[in-house]
């Protein structure tokens, strides 16, 4: 299908741009950042149901993780030294960002956490933030990824746990065509199921993102930043068409 879009848009004389938004490297160890936050007294609660729910208001800190890398909101300042020692000191945390390293990496955002952490090559964060999971929050074991106060890659697993699995979903679903509640909780809370993750700049090229263009001349090197990208488009778009 690729190779048939290519061609259709070259026959019109446009520039190509083949652009993925990241590369996947392995990885082996989840890291509840959510969950060291809480055991530490800085992440609060709710509960609902007998379920407990992320409560950022009366947190003092909290984070919302994104595959490889967190934004960590620290609503009270004063603990702001130490949540980054408490990051800082987390295996499987590579770095954490404060000001000038948010500056350096191109995240001061103004919705940018007070601080980011990016994990090591070989770790990935997780949402969690329940300590135990029968008290884990009804979405958490569906795909949602709007309640969810994170990325859940999980989501792209069916619990293993389950017998006859297609046949819960079909199940499911004939519940829903028939008019009934239902809960397609079919996910696993089971973080060691994911074996690839993204975020974090990659130790090699080869394992990052790709751009691939049929204008080269408009790429100055073949290694080039993320934060370059809009510039390169920007470029194709005002450039005469290829030749």
């Amino acid at each position: 299908m690729v190779a048939k879009l290519i061609e259709h848009y070259e026959g019109k004389g446009a520039h190509i741009i083949l652009l993925s938004e990241y590369g996947i490297t392995a990885v082996d160890r989840p890291v509840h950042l959510n969950r060291i936050l809480r055991q530490h007294g800085l992440l609060a609660v709710r509960q609902e149901l007998g379920l407990e729910l992320l409560d950022p208001g009366a947190s003092a800190a909290f984070a919302v993780c994104d595959h490889q890398v967190a934004h960590v909101y620290v609503n009270d300042l004063s603990k702001l030294e130490e949540v980054r020692a408490l990051l800082e000191a987390t295996p499987g945390v590579e770095r954490v960002l404060d000001g000038q390293g948010k500056k350096e990496f191109r995240l001061d955002h103004p919705r940018s956490g007070e601080l980011v952490a990016i994990s090591e090559r070989d770790a990935w964060f997780t949402y969690y933030y329940w300590l135990d999971d029968r008290f884990a929050p009804d979405f958490a074991r569906t795909v949602d990824i709007h309640r969810k106060p994170g990325y859940d890659p999980v989501e792209l697993f069916l619990d293993p746990a389950l017998r006859l699995p297609k046949l819960k979903v079909g199940l499911k679903l004939l519940k829903k065509m028939l008019g009934f509640r239902y809960l397609m909780d079919v996910i696993p809370l089971a973080a060691n199921l994911v074996k690839g993750s993204h975020g974090r700049v990659t130790d090699s090229p080869e394992e990052g993102p790709l751009l691939m263009t049929n204008s080269p001349a408009l790429i100055s090197s073949k290694a080039v930043g993320a934060g370059d990208v809009c510039q390169i488009i920007l470029d194709h778009l005002t450039a005469p068409a290829p030749t």
